[in-house]
C-alpha cells in the first residue's frame, strides 16, 4: 500500500503562504501537565495588541482570497482574559476564521457567549476517562479532570460544537475503544489522538513495542466503524490515502509545497514548521525564528524563510531524504521538524519514533483491520 510513496512528487519546498497562523496570546498554563512540551508555561508573557495587528497585516488579504484560519493556542489562551483575547483578534477581517485550543478548565457561561459573539471554534484536551488524565493536573499537582468536564459541561450547555484532542501515553489493548467510546458520550464532533511525544521539555520516552502500536490503531478503527458518529482526525486521513492510492491519485493528495504553520510568538518572534520550537534555543540554530512580524511583515518573512532559516534548509535536505528512503513517504510527507530536532538532535535525519507511532503504524493498524474484516468472498 504505501510503495507508491517514493514516486511521489509533491512536498517540493515550503510554501510563502500558509493555510493558517498559530498566535500565541499568553505562555501561562494554568496547569502542568506531565508531557507538555511547553518551556515557559509558568510565565505570564502576553502578545501585544501591536503583534496582533502586523500579524493581520498579512492574513487579512491572504482571508479574503481563501478559507484561512487562526489559532488560538498556548500556554492556554484563555488564561490571557476575554478582553485582552477579544483585543488581540479585533485586527483580523470578518472573513477569519478563529480556533481555540484549550484546556477547558477555564470555560463557564461568559466564555461560552464569547464563542459564540467571535464565532471561535473550539478544541478541547482532555485524555479520556478519569483515570486516563493523570498527567493533566494544576499548578499545586491537584487533579483537573473534574474542571475539564465543567467546561465540557458549559459548551453542550450551549450547544457549542467542539473537537476533542487525546494524548495516549499508553496505547495497550482496550485503550483505544475505551477513548472511542469515552467521546461518544462526551458528545464531541471530532476527535484527534496523539500518541505522547518526546519533544520540548517533555524527555519521557515514546518508544513503544510496534505490534502494540499497530493493535491501538485498528483498534480505534474498530470502535470507529461500530458507531461512526465521530469524525476521527488520523483513521479518515489514513483511508483517503489508502484510497487514493488505489484510484492511482495519492500525489493529489500531498499539497505541491510545504505548508510553513507559523507560530507567532508572544513577542512577535516567527517560527516556522513546528509551533513546538517555539521558546527554545540552540547553540548551531539559534532561537529557531525566521524574524519578528514587529519589524518585517509576515508574508516578507515567509517569501524567503527557506533561504533565511539555516535549520529549515536543513529540515527540507530531511524531507528529501524521506522521499527517497521511505515507502511512507505519501502518507506523512516527511514528518514534523520538531520530532527530528528533539529525537534526532537536528533536522535532515528521516525515521523517529513519532514517524513510527503516529504515521507508520498508524497505517498499517487501518489495513490491518481491513485485512481482519474483508468479506469472505474479497
Amino acid at each position: 500500500m504505501a510503495a507508491p510513496g517514493r514516486s511521489l512528487h509533491g512536498m517540493r519546498g515550503m510554501a510563502a503562504v500558509p493555510s493558517y497562523v498559530v498566535m500565541q496570546p499568553t505562555t501561562l498554563c494554568n496547569l502542568d501537565c506531565a508531557y507538555c512540551y511547553l518551556p515557559f508555561r509558568a510565565a505570564d508573557r502576553r502578545m501585544s495588541v501591536a503583534v496582533a495587528e502586523a500579524v493581520a497585516a498579512s492574513v487579512n488579504p491572504w482571508a479574503a482570497s481563501a478559507r484561512f484560519s487562526v489559532v488560538w493556542h498556548g500556554g492556554e489562551p484563555l488564561a490571557a482574559g476575554r478582553e485582552q483575547l477579544a483585543e488581540l483578534m479585533a485586527p483580523f477581517g470578518p472573513e477569519v476564521e478563529h480556533h481555540v485550543q484549550t484546556n477547558a478548565t477555564l470555560i463557564d457561561d461568559a466564555w461560552c457567549e464569547f464563542f459564540v459573539a467571535h464565532r471561535m471554534r473550539v478544541s478541547v484536551s482532555v485524555d479520556g476517562p478519569r483515570e486516563r488524565n493523570g498527567d493533566r493536573v494544576t499548578r499545586s499537582g491537584r487533579p483537573a479532570y473534574d474542571r475539564i468536564v465543567r467546561g465540557v459541561a458549559a459548551l453542550r450547555r450551549h450547544d457549542l460544537p467542539f473537537s476533542a484532542l487525546a494524548v495516549v501515553n499508553d496505547p495497550a489493548p482496550g485503550r483505544a475503544a475505551e477513548l472511542y467510546d469515552y467521546c461518544l458520550d462526551l458528545g464531541c464532533e471530532v476527535l484527534g489522538v496523539n500518541i505522547e511525544e518526546t519533544e520540548g521539555v517533555n524527555t519521557r520516552t515514546n518508544a513503544h513495542d510496534p505490534a502494540v502500536v499497530t493493535g491501538f490503531w485498528a483498534e480505534l478503527v474498530a470502535a470507529w466503524r461500530r458507531q461512526p458518529r465521530i469524525h476521527l482526525r488520523e483513521v479518515e486521513w489514513s483511508l483517503r490515502y489508502a484510497a487514493a492510492v488505489l484510484d492511482g491519485t495519492a500525489d493529489d493528495l500531498l499539497p505541491r509545497r510545504l505548508d510553513p504553520i507559523p507560530t507567532i510568538a508572544y513577542d512577535g518572534s516567527v517560527v516556522v514548521l513546528s509551533p513546538e520550537l517555539a521558546g527554545f534555543t540552540d547553540p548551531r540554530y539559534g532561537d529557531f525564528s525566521s524574524g519578528n512580524v514587529l519589524a518585517t511583515p509576515l508574508h516578507a518573512i515567509l517569501a524567503d524563510a527557506a533561504e533565511r532559516t539555516a535549520w529549515v534548509g536543513e529540515f527540507l535536505t530531511g524531507v528529501e531524504a524521506c522521499r527517497s528512503s521511505c515507502p511512507y513517504f505519501g502518507f506523512c510527507g516527511g514528518g514534523h521538524a520538531a520530532n527530528r530536532y528533539f529525537e534526532l538532535g537536528r533536522f535532515d535525519g528521516t525515521e523517529t519514533e513519532h514517524c513510527r507511532n503516529s504515521k507508520i503504524r498508524l497505517l498499517e493498524g487501518v489495513l490491518e483491520h481491513a485485512r481482519n474484516h474483508q468479506s469472505p468472498g474479497a
